[in-house]
């Protein structure tokens, strides 16, 4: 392992391809994705100075949606995207790691003893061990008018919108953690806020929960599904329905929040790694797939609890497996 290691640096798709075609070689490790968990991994290849690639759509993955973190050791209070740019800061105070951001992973194969990583844009890298962080995305309402108003009032993302509804009227679908935050983000800023989650009591921990008891301009709606959003250029109104009568009520508002949870992005490689029946990445207390070499870390995963600190320390774990493997088998 080791050989020359480029310093950190932001390569875009088209030159980073002309790089790997100059080099011929396969990377020691490919990391896929830009989270915590991905960020991590990539520090502790450097350390071990392991010719590494992370791969991402983004640096920070669900934390540039995170508003306010609380539970993150070492700081009472820090919003996701200043946590982001600290993780940032330790990964390039390393020698380490070739990095694409802006493209992703479309597949995810094995053959003659190494991986290959194939792009949307048709590129493709090469790597003797990979580590899988790339997260988990927001999950569709799939009600009739949600796809055509993305972007025109219907959003995934209170942290990045919620400015844009200032004296608005809104309605927030979902009564876990994100749920009830998108909330707090709305509050003070909105006219008036609908919290409407198909069960009851909310899912949400009781210390989120608190802190909009008593708001004036909070109204709860529980048990209650949302069936249809209406409006042409925008949205105008949200149909929903009552789980114990089936009575329908249409509310008047300008903007929908959709937080009714998250889905894995594994789908680059489900033809290669086992999955669980909600399509995350089964891995055993080393962070290694079925899959000899591969090895996967964070929200992606099987770990029960999807948390910042959990997927740092099974970014850790990864990597160092990853490294434990290339000295055995390389």
């Amino acid at each position: 392992m080791g050989g020359d290691i480029l310093n950190l640096e932001l390569i875009m798709p088209d030159e980073m391809q002309e790089q790997v075609s100059q080099s011929g070689e396969p990377y020691e490790l490919i990391i896929i994705g830009g989270g915590p968990a991905g960020m991590t991994a990539a520090v502790y290849a450097a350390r071990k100075r392991i010719k590494s690639l992370l791969i991402s759509k983004d640096i920070g993955g669900q934390l540039l949606l995170t508003a306010n973190i609380e539970n993150y050791m070492g700081f009472s209070y820090i919003s996701g995207n200043n946590l982001t740019e600290k993780f940032r800061t330790q990964m390039e105070q390393f020698p380490i790691v070739d990095i694409i951001v802006g493209d992703s992973v479309e597949k995810l194969t094995k053959g003659d003893g190494q991986f290959a990583v194939t792009t949307p844009r048709g590129r493709e890298y090469t790597g003797k061990t990979v580590v899988i962080a790339s997260g988990k995305r927001s999950k569709l309402l799939n009600a009739p008018g949600e796809q055509e108003l993305v972007g025109r009032g219907v959003s995934y993302c209170a942290t990045c919108d919620a400015p844009l509804f200032g004296g608005k009227d809104v309605a927030v679908i979902g009564g876990g953690n994100s749920g009830v935050e998108a909330v707090i983000d709305l509050m003070g800023i909105a006219n008036k806020v609908y919290l409407i989650n198909r069960s009851t009591p909310l899912r949400a921990d009781p210390i989120l929960v608190e802190k909009i008891e008593g708001a004036k301009n909070v109204v709860k709606l529980v048990p209650y599904t949302a069936v249809e959003i209406k409006g042409d250029n925008v949205v105008t109104s949200l149909i929903i329905e009552s789980r114990e009568t089936q009575e329908k009520k249409e509310l008047p508002i300008q903007g929908i929040f959709v937080e009714i949870g998250l889905l894995p992005n594994s789908e680059f490689a489900n033809e290669l790694v086992s999955l669980n029946e909600w399509n995350e990445i089964i891995v055993d207390c080393a962070c290694q797939t079925n899959v000899p070499g591969l090895f996967a870390a964070g929200d992606v995963t099987t770990v029960a609890e999807k948390q910042i600190g959990v997927a740092v320390g099974e970014g850790t774990k990864a990597s160092l497996s990853a490294y434990k493997y290339l000295l055995t088998n390389a």
